[in-house]
């Protein structure tokens, strides 16, 4: 079996002690590849370098919502260098976050458009951080997704951790968006969620871990890790009432087709 974790925080502290073994225990689980986001500059070096030091793993780099409140020219412009290392395969996390209070939601949205911009200047897809912004969030990428270079017209971006209402996946997906899903769609409330990942295109759906967060069932209240990406593909498999195998064979291809990724 072959999977890919579309979202790991690999680089974070909680994986400081036993890293290498994190990945270990991945391939073991068929999780052959892990695409590492960054959330701010010091964290979209350590993606850079990781990907460089792993084989299956890739990177990502970009500014987190929550981690704009002093956005410059200068952020844009290191991540704009950053994305030219060889194993960099989108723009993100970025995207906009109205849960926390850590930046103001104007500079959250100049942050936002100018690292989409960036991200159509070089032809590449974003992950999309989304929390308690539907609204917004969405408006902001039809707009975009109408100017987009041929190169990354069908596969624009990903809405990670998708857990917005039905109207905003419809949405996404007609400008041709994945979404992305995590361990919460094991969890007892999640029922909207589940009817989206049910029902939605086969051939937008990816899946992740977004470790060392969002534990899936029945290893939740632990860390999480890109091993326990299966559990999200055997929830979904199950809702599907489709084999295993085959929800692992399509989000593996969803995956290397949005991020252009080795076979």
């Amino acid at each position: 079996m072959n999977l890919i974790d579309t979202h790991c925080h690999l680089n974070f502290h909680q994986f400081d002690t036993d890293r290498a073994a994190v990945v270990e225990r991945a391939a073991r689980a068929g999780v052959s590849r892990i695409l590492i986001p960054a959330v701010d500059a010091d964290s979209a070096s350590q993606a850079v370098a990781l990907a460089a030091e792993y084989a299956g793993v890739f990177a990502s780099v970009g500014i987190h919502p929550n981690d704009t409140a002093a956005f410059t020219s200068a952020d844009l412009d290191l991540i704009r260098e950053l994305a030219s290392a060889l194993k960099v395969v989108a723009i993100g996390e970025i995207g906009l976050d109205y849960h926390w209070d850590k930046s103001p939601k104007a500079s959250q949205r100049r942050a936002f458009e100018a690292q989409l911009a960036l991200a159509r200047d070089l032809e590449m897809p974003v992950i999309i951080h989304n929390r308690e912004a539907s609204d917004d969030v969405i408006a902001i990428l039809e707009a975009w997704a109408r100017d987009l270079p041929p190169s990354i017209r069908d596969r624009p971006g990903v809405l990670h951790s998708f857990s917005a209402p039905q109207s905003t996946a419809e949405r996404a997906l007609a400008c041709g968006f994945y979404l992305g899903f995590t361990g919460s769609i094991t969890y007892k409330n999640a029922d909207d969620l589940r009817q989206i990942a049910a029902l939605m295109p086969l051939d937008r759906l990816l899946i992740e871990t977004d470790a060392p967060y969002l534990t899936p069932i029945p290893h939740r209240g632990q860390r999480n890790e890109p091993a326990y990406v299966r559990l999200v593909a055997e929830r979904i498999a199950a809702l599907r009432r489709l084999p295993l195998d085959e929800i692992a064979s399509a989000t593996t291809a969803n995956a290397e087709r949005l991020f252009q990724l080795p076979e």
